[in-house]
């Protein structure tokens, strides 16, 4: 029987991939076949050198370009990634952070030369400085001058892109790096609350006006497998956002009080085990988004059931979109009001999850806020216990992952049957063809305009002025990325966030496996006459320190003396670590795919310091072939997603450097 015809269907969600790499000129092609195919949306995803500040030839950016997104070096580059789409009628996500204002001018710029009318422009920036301090790590100022871009931003994009989300808070990222629902709900809605209060306190932006604002505001959300809590998270989400509006900022309209958000599902939750699993964990999380009509996501981007081994293919890709497109239109989903409404279960758990939310924002607005407990590292510290709980239960068998700690028989993948065709791959030679083009843009511009514009920013970022002109001014100078977030650092200086390792509690503590890894690391350490040390590295410009703080947490707790200070490090400064600190091992982590580059540097370096007894373990996304590679320049160990176990990590490591040091 057909649903009455009384009830308005709801329209699909914007659906959208979440792709890029190599250069503008690839990143464009799969744009339009992306398109060709049903995306209704384009979701940019920008290579770690845009992400974090950096042009091409810049010594951190080595191994790094065009790996995990398209590198956006300047105008030139923004003109090429959106050739033959019309801005004026595209709808596009941007992945991006401590740099967004700039990338957006580069957007607006590219928009006024196709002649687009700026209040026609759709879309969204990510935005979301707090969580890049607690999770993904592309933070490049300190807290407070990235509040300020964050706040010229939404001001400037309501007066004048009134249809662009000017910022998509992410509570995404904070679920992988192990926040409970709660937790995940709080830290999110803080940092909602800290860019409004920002915002309203600017005096950028009318009161009468402060409505449009939060009407803006976006979220971007993740959704693990548990799929029933995850909806109620949802509907938790929705019911605290239109109260902290209503009851905090005194906004009227309903409209612009609901909650609007986006999702990608858990990508950090597929598995290297079994990957065919990924395709049932990604369908049951996209359902957690979507089932709840009143907490229906307006946005969804999939993952691919690769993206454990390495960068999907556009077919990978297409199977993802396909996903959505088949529940979207295939099913029944769209025609009912929501099914969950009058559901004492349902009431009940979200009623459960709003109570805990509101403990922990009450907990930290006593801190002073989102900021504040980002630079006390109590947020930082939250999550990093978290996650070593949710890895203990993991490794206990607490908690079930089908293929990984349960049911590991398995018949050969004929998924995998292309080896290392499985996955996308990015021709080293891309790095070297965007080091010349970025130096023969920089020679053939015209030089006083750049500095000119350079000089200007500079002038107004030592002001309290809005910063969104000056920036579109140095886009359409030629200036380039890297230049632009330069001559900011030079202002505002650098950051370096707490890392969370210390306030983690003790993992597993009376295990017997960890008391007898404990045991043989200090029995070793006696050998030595000395306490054994571990330096945790991450090399190049990877932020996602999740497993690294992680490893550094067991390391610990099995007694090691850990050394670990954190992201964004070049390899003759982890060289220089290790040898003043007198290590026993280095253990590096990289999930950018630049292991090749940045992993050999570090073995080669501390070979010509002479610190040949060191032994290098490498933790990451990393083929098979490549691990041989490693292996072949003098690693002595690389451990991937699948080996989850780190207290055997542990053993194996103490093993390695019991071997390298004569002992067995």
């Amino acid at each position: 029987m057909p649903y009455p015809s009384d009830h308005e269907r709801d329209r699909p969600w914007v659906m959208r991939t979440y792709a890029g790499h190599s250069s503008a000129e690839k990143s464009n092609a799969l744009y339009r076949r992306n398109l060709a195919k049903g995306q209704t949306g384009l979701s940019v995803a920008f290579d770690l050198p845009t992400q974090t500040g950096y042009d091409p030839d810049h010594e951190l950016a080595k191994g790094e370009v065009g790996k995990v997104g398209v590198p956006v070096s300047h105008i030139g580059d923004m003109r090429t990634l959106f050739d033959g789409i019309p801005l004026a009628e595209a709808n596009t996500s941007m992945t991006i952070n401590a740099p967004a204002m700039w990338l957006l001018a580069l957007y607006i710029a590219v928009a006024d030369e196709q002649g687009a009318d700026r209040t026609t422009l759709a879309g969204t920036t990510q935005n979301d400085i707090v969580k890049e301090y607690l999770s993904r790590g592309t933070y490049v100022f300190p807290p407070a001058p990235s509040m300020r871009l964050t706040t010229d931003m939404i001001a400037w994009s309501v007066a004048n892109t009134p249809k662009w989300n000017p910022i998509n808070i992410c509570s995404y990222h904070l679920q992988e790096a192990g926040a409970t629902p709660p937790q995940e709900l709080a830290y999110a809605l803080s940092t909602a609350i800290a860019v409004l209060d920002s915002v309203r306190d600017s005096g950028q932006v009318p009161p009468e006006k402060f409505g449009d604002v939060v009407g803006r505001i976006s979220f971007f959300v993740n959704a693990g497998m548990r799929f029933i809590e995850e909806m109620c998270k949802m509907r938790a989400f929705a019911q605290l956002w239109d109260e902290i509006t209503r009851e905090r900022y005194g906004v009227q309209d309903p409209k612009q009080r609901r909650l609007r958000y986006g999702v990608q599902v858990n990508s950090l939750g597929l598995t290297e085990a079994q990957p065919e699993n990924n395709v049932q964990r990604i369908v049951l999380e996209m359902l957690a988004v979507t089932l709840s009509r009143n907490a229906r996501a307006r946005a969804v981007q999939l993952p691919a059931w690769n993206e454990a081994l390495g960068l999907p293919r556009p077919w990978d890709q297409q199977w993802a979109l396909r996903m959505q497109q088949v529940l979207a239109y295939e099913t029944d989903l769209l025609e009912y009001e929501d099914i969950f409404d009058g559901s004492r279960v349902v009431e009940a758990k979200v009623n459960e999850l709003i109570e805990n939310a509101k403990a922990e924002i009450d907990r930290v607005q006593e801190m002073g806020g989102a900021v504040a407990a980002v630079e006390s590292g109590y947020m930082k510290g939250q999550l990093v216990a978290s996650l070593s709980e949710k890895r203990r239960k993991m490794e206990s068998g607490e908690i079930v992952v089908v293929g990984v700690n349960k049911f590991e028989a398995t018949e050969p993948s004929p998924l995998l049957a292309e080896g290392a065709a499985a996955i996308e791959t990015v021709d080293p030679q891309v790095e070297a063809e965007a080091i010349a083009k970025i130096r023969e843009w920089r020679a053939n511009r015209d030089a006083a305009k750049v500095e000119e514009a350079l000089t200007a920013l500079r002038d107004a970022a030592k002001t309290d002025a809005n910063l969104m002109e000056a920036s579109i001014a140095c886009a359409k100078a030629g200036v380039t990325t890297g230049e632009w977030a330069g001559a900011l650092r030079e202002v505002f200086g650098e950051y370096r966030a707490p890392t969370g390792v210390t306030a983690a509690g003790v993992s597993g503590e009376g295990a017997v496996a960890i008391a007898d890894v404990r045991e043989r690391v200090r029995a070793t350490g006696e050998q030595l006459g000395t306490r054994l040390r571990m330096l945790v590295g991450k090399p190049g410009l990877d932020g996602h320190s999740n497993g690294a703080e992680q490893v550094a947490v067991r390391a610990r707790d099995v007694g090691f003396e850990v050394i670990y200070q954190g992201i964004r490090l070049t390899p003759a400064q982890i060289v220089a670590a290790a040898v003043q600190e007198g290590v026993h091992v280095v253990g590096l982590s990289v999930l950018s795919g630049s292991h090749l580059e940045v992993v050999p540097a570090v073995v080669d370096g501390l070979r010509a310091a002479g610190a040949t007894d060191v032994p290098v373990v490498v933790g990451g996304i990393i083929p098979p072939e490549d691990a041989e590679a490693l292996r072949a320049k003098g690693v002595a160990q690389v451990f991937t997603p699948k080996d989850y176990k780190l207290t055997e990590m542990m053993d194996e490591i103490v093993t390695l450097v019991r071997k390298a040091n004569g002992l067995d």
